[in-house]
């Protein structure tokens, strides 16, 4: 509700006059009552003018006010709302009476205040998904999450994109995640939603944000109570797919006038099933026969383990105007992933069966992660603000894995076989100053700052080959990879409300320093020899942003947006050499992979704060793509490439409905994309696609006890990283939340997927090979869960 005062008042100011309003608010007993909220009204229809807010001393004063006749609105919690008479602005300055608030019929302490945000809040620059308030995001994970929240689409391999584009910044907490690709899904699969107090999808973001993320950035905001006095929350949850899965979760906190301290902690035992068909042609480069081999190959995976996530901090009020504080949140996850895989080899041209693969993959995985940051903030009533933050964090990554491959022919009789071990600890340490200043410039507000990071990251991968006689390290396969990157930033950020229109103007310089070393050995001359792949980077780049609103009228608001981002390569995809999936199939980095650029253009139009549209054009230069090889005649790998450009253009409208017991939120994206790529004879790429995302979420207040909530998801068919084309996905769920003993107590009951259409689909096809691969998880799932609030609930 704020935010829309917020926004009527930058639509209605008026510059041209320095005549002011002023007065007092006070009790009944005559003390000043401070942080009232003040509206000023214009007589005619009730629209706010402007909103302040009382000092210590219960004064306010609103400046440069324009002719007319107005009338003011005194409000504060525990008291009666107040109205003056209405009164005349005639070329000078206005002195109100006292106003005087009276206390509400029943005692502060005695009055139960529940406040309820929104589910999802769609704001200028960003939607927010408001977790605590949906009933069937109990339960789930943060991946999960994700791929229900609003123009965000999860592909096979959890890639992560945002209206068509795939470079997505994760967040967590305002904080950049190192992690890319499977190392963040899986850190994400291992966050649950308990954990979460909302999630923010920044598709406009300012200056003050880093530049990388050329989708948008995603910020995952984790809960932090700031009730006054002690209290705590305990909760308990059941899930049941195929497998059971169990979590919990413990929130302590304390606050008064110079000390808040917040903690809590969540567990989390899960065992999870997924399953995947691949089927693969392959040609051999024989030119009279298309295609040489054919791979017909069934996997089922089964995924268990535990993860243990926390996060404690504190403040302390040194002074009404300054704060000091401590956090530290980290996450530690234990999992072992079993991976039986069936394929049948055939020779095409003959269509016979050659022979049968079964490989039973082991992997065993250890995930660690601590952050550490200590903050400083100071703010006034002039509008000046500094923040400053230091952060360290580590990030221990341990995969084990363990790959036998058997070989049978067409009736079951052993062949041979080959086995593989692969031992890849990685290491990820992260160090960053960031300082943020705003400051009244120029009838607007200047904002300067900047950042200082250094990552350091070190992956030891080692194969060996086990034979009879033990394992045997593979030294043409192994190798130590360290990737040191240091990226120095500084930005100047500039908003002004004149009349009828605001503007912001933003510039962000990062300086980048990256280094990749890699170690390893390469056959050569009858033996194998030492060599370095590295590679060195040093770039500077500008990132200017722009965006004008027009908001004389704040029914009815206009905004077009402009910026130039970044994405750099993720580490592990600059890692060249080879991880491997199966026998036939393995994954690489790639030494030439440079950074991609994006151009993106919005128009945003907003109706009444509640139906909202956006168009944007983007062009991404360079731009990421999973490629699909071949290698070794009838084996392929994985690789990322730059393409050589994306165009895309999305349209958005997000619209809430509210009537009685009864609340809408529906959401549609729908955008046009094109890839285009040339990497040789045969290898080009021109794949375009119409696509839409659709969601809708609908909630029924039954009675002051039961709420009950119905939720719908659906994507059309896609590109997925530019090379897949994939096929629509849909899912419905369906939940119902008690509230009992006055709110202590939530109980919620949801059923996801109830048709069980969580069911992905993609072909990919070039010269070299064709793909089809489809898949599913355990998406139907009934979800239990239980919360119980103690201690001190009252607002002061």
């Amino acid at each position: 509700m704020k935010f829309l005062l917020l926004l009527a008042l930058l639509g209605t100011t008026v510059i041209a006059s320095s005549q002011s309003i002023s007065g007092k608010i006070q009790s009944i007993e005559g003390r000043p009552i401070n942080n009232s909220t003040i509206q000023l009204l214009r007589v005619k229809d009730s629209s706010v003018a402007k909103l302040g807010v009382s000092n210590n001393d219960g004064m306010y004063k609103f400046e440069n006010i324009s002719n007319g006749k107005y009338l003011l609105k005194a409000s504060h919690v525990g008291y009666d709302i107040s109205f003056t008479v209405p009164f005349e602005m005639q070329g000078k300055d206005v002195e109100i009476p006292i106003v005087t608030l009276i206390k509400a019929a029943s005692k502060l302490g005695d009055v139960t205040v529940t406040a309820r945000k929104p589910m999802i809040e769609v704001k200028a620059d960003k939607t927010i998904l408001n977790v605590e308030n949906t009933i069937n995001a109990v339960g789930q994970d943060a991946l999960e999450l994700l791929r229900k929240a609003p123009g965000v689409t999860i592909d096979k391999d959890d890639n992560i994109s945002l209206s068509g584009k795939n470079g997505v910044q994760v967040y967590i907490d305002g904080r950049p995640s190192p992690l890319s690709g499977k190392d963040l899904s899986e850190y994400l699969k291992s966050m649950q939603t308990n954990q979460i107090e909302a999630v923010e999808v920044i598709t406009n973001p300012s200056a003050r944000y880093e530049a990388a993320g050329n989708a948008g950035i995603i910020n995952i905001r984790l809960k932090k109570d700031k009730t006054i006095g002690t209290n705590g929350s305990v909760s308990a949850g059941y899930n049941i797919g195929i497998m059971p899965k169990y979590n919990s979760s413990l929130a302590l906190n304390h606050r008064n006038k110079r000390v808040n301290l917040f903690s809590n902690y969540n567990f989390n035992r899960f065992h999870n099933e997924n399953f995947m068909d691949l089927y693969r042609q392959v040609d051999n480069g024989n030119t009279t026969v298309m295609w040489d081999s054919l791979f017909d190959q069934h996997s089922k995976m089964r995924n268990e383990g535990m993860s243990h996530g926390f996060k404690a901090g504190l403040d302390y009020f040194l002074t009404k105007k300054t704060t000091i504080g401590l956090m530290a949140n980290g996450n530690f996850s234990r999992n072992k992933m079993r991976n039986k895989a069936y394929t049948d080899i055939t020779y095409f041209p003959t269509k016979q069966l050659d022979r049968k693969l079964v490989s039973d993959n082991r992997n065993e995985m250890k995930r660690d992660n601590v952050n550490l940051n200590a903050n400083y903030r100071y703010t006034d009533t002039s509008g000046r603000e500094l923040n400053m933050d230091v952060d360290y964090g580590i990030y221990r990554l341990n995969n084990d894995q363990y790959q036998p491959n058997f070989y049978y022919d067409k009736t079951g009789t052993p062949l041979y076989n080959v086995i593989y071990n692969m031992l890849a600890p990685s290491e990820i340490d992260i160090y960053s100053f960031k300082l943020d200043y705003e400051q009244p410039w120029l009838k607007g507000k200047l904002g300067l700052g900047g950042k200082i990071s250094f990552v350091d990251s070190k992956n030891d991968f080692r194969r060996y080959d086990v034979l009879p006689g033990g394992a045997v390290l593979d030294t043409g396969r192994s190798n130590f990879f360290k990737y040191t990157e240091n990226i120095n930033a500084v930005y100047a950020n500039y908003n002004r409300q004149f009349k009828g229109f605001m503007i912001q103007l933003g510039l962000r310089v990062e300086s980048t320093h990256a280094k990749g070393v890699s170690d390893g050995h390469t056959w050569k001359g009858g033996k194998y020899e030492k060599y370095d792949s590295g590679f060195t980077r040093n770039y500077l780049d500008a990132f200017p942003s722009a965006a004008i609103t027009f908001n004389k009228n704040p029914m009815s608001q206009f905004s077009i947006t402009y910026s130039r981002r970044i994405d750099r390569p993720a580490y592990q995809d600059l890692n060249p050499f080879e991880f491997k999936l199966d026998e036939y199939t393995f994954q690489k980095g790639n030494t030439q992979l440079t950074p991609q650029y994006t151009h993106s253009f919005g128009l945003t139009h907003t109706y009444k704060y509640k139906l909202t549209t956006t168009l944007n054009y983007s062009h991404v230069d360079d731009v990421f793509s999973q490629y699909i090889d071949t290698a070794e005649g009838t084996k392929s790998y994985m690789t990322k490439k730059n393409l050589a450009k994306q165009d895309i253009i999305s349209l958005n409208i997000s619209m809430p409905y509210q009537y009685k017991f009864y609340s809408l939120f529906m959401n549609l994206n729908t955008y046009y994309t094109h890839f285009t790529a040339d990497f040789g004879p045969g290898k080009k790429i021109d794949l375009d696609a119409y696509a839409l995302t659709l969601y809708g979420q609908n909630s029924f207040k039954l009675n002051k006890t039961f709420t009950a909530e119905l939720s719908g998801w659906y994507s059309s068919p896609s590109i997925w990283q530019g090379t897949f084309k994939s096929k629509a996905m849909w899912g419905l769920d369906a939940g119902l939340m008690a509230s009992l003993a006055k709110g202590k107590i939530n109980v919620k009951a949801s059923v996801t997927d109830i048709f069980q259409t969580m069911r992905w689909s993609s072909v990919s096809e070039n010269s070299a090979q064709f793909l089809r691969v489809s898949g599913g998880w355990e998406s139907r799932q009934f979800r239990l869960n239980m919360t119980y609030r103690f201690g001190n609930n009252q607002v002061k």
